[in-house]
């Protein structure tokens, strides 16, 4: 036990430094990212703010890459001390030596999905409202639940809330829709009920709407026009809609189910964060076989030389596995898998063939 222990330690010890390295250095590259992307009207802090929000989820994406150099790093120096070694002549097989640090990653996933997923989606979701609102002085939200859909648009000249019975697949087309215009100083000027609002060039097209002003002492109904077709600017676009609801990654995974039964509910499709959940949850898993793999390219000794290549093996066959994941996903959401195969499938055959490999590099 004291040994598992011992190797848990290392490992820990091993996968904090490399996750503080990767963090600093791609704060660094973000902040410079950031300050090119923005213009001097945005403050150096404002600047700094939006690379603190944005980092996270770069570093939440990286975690199978942190783990397998943690991994490599680990057994390079295992076995540069000659603790392996050791560990063998007392009658133990290598392979218990990947014990501690499978439960270690297998405990890093499940912290991981548990606590910095929704870490991750809560700074995503900051990060686009204040980048967008830097840029345009405004801001765009999307809400989707058993109610129906809720759009807020907005510039300089003010913010229009948008609501919906109902949309298309892509919400670029509202059913029984509604548009409240709010002034810069937050109070509404005018109200408009629409049996259809379509998207189309940079403007909502309403069809069979009827126009309420909502101007302080003026009589809304009576000052009310009806329009067979009336078009409403929008800064929104068919890409922007699709972004804000259609990116799982922005929602915790806590409040992924009821995010999806609200999804199925207005009629949109919620194969994209069914499969999103599934390879959320799937994640412990791929971290324990890019355990298996680092270990199997650098568990045996240091003295048999060819160090170099075999690490630089391990890294191509654990980017390799990764984009082979990524295609999977990219099958789910296109419905040419089913959302559990899609993310299973995957990290089960990688902990296979990591272990396949394990098994002939220990004991031939």
């Amino acid at each position: 036990m004291t040994l598992h222990f011992y190797f848990a330690r290392r490992f820990l010890k091993m996968f904090g430094t490399v996750f503080g390295v990767f963090f600093l250095f791609q704060s660094l590259l973000d902040l410079i990212e950031q300050i090119r992307r923005h213009d001097s009207d945005v403050s150096f802090g404002q600047v700094l703010e939006l690379t603190l929000l944005n980092t996270p989820e770069g570093m939440y994406q990286i975690l199978p890459l942190i783990t397998i150099l943690s991994t490599i790093a680990l057994f390079l120096g295992l076995s540069r001390s000659s603790e392996l070694v050791v560990v063998r002549a007392t009658g133990r097989s290598g392979l218990t030596t990947l014990a501690a640090p499978v439960l270690v990653a297998l405990i890093i996933g499940g912290i991981a999905v548990a606590m910095m997923n929704p870490i991750v989606a809560a700074t995503s979701k900051r990060y686009a409202e204040l980048s967008e609102s830097y840029r345009s002085g405004g801001g765009s939200v999307l809400s989707i639940g058993a109610e129906g859909l809720w759009l807020r648009q907005g510039d300089a000249r003010g913010q229009t809330v948008i609501s919906a019975a109902r949309a298309n697949p892509d919400a670029t087309v509202l059913y029984d829709v509604t548009f409240v215009a709010y002034a810069p100083g937050g109070s509404p000027v005018r109200r408009i009920e629409a049996a259809e609002a379509a998207l189309q060039g940079g403007a909502w097209v309403l069809s069979d709407a009827k126009a309420w002003p909502l101007t302080p002492g003026l009589n809304p109904e009576a000052a009310a026009q009806t329009h067979d077709r009336l078009r409403v600017p929008s800064t929104l676009t068919q890409d922007s809609i699709r972004d804000r609801f259609g990116t799982p990654s922005a929602i915790s995974i806590w409040n992924l189910p009821a995010f999806i039964d609200g999804l199925e509910e207005a009629g949109f499709s919620a194969r994209r964060h069914m499969v999103w959940m599934q390879m959320e949850l799937a994640r412990p898993l791929f971290l324990t076989a890019m355990v298996l793999l680092g270990a199997g390219f650098t568990m045996r000794h240091s003295r048999m030389g060819k160090t170099g290549l075999a690490v630089l093996a391990a890294v191509l066959l654990g980017f390799g596995l990764y984009y082979i994941r990524n295609f999977a996903q990219i099958l789910g959401e296109s419905g040419q898998l089913s959302p559990i195969l899609a993310a299973w499938v995957p990290p089960v055959a990688s902990v296979l063939l990591a272990m396949g490999l394990v098994l002939h590099m220990e004991d031939g």
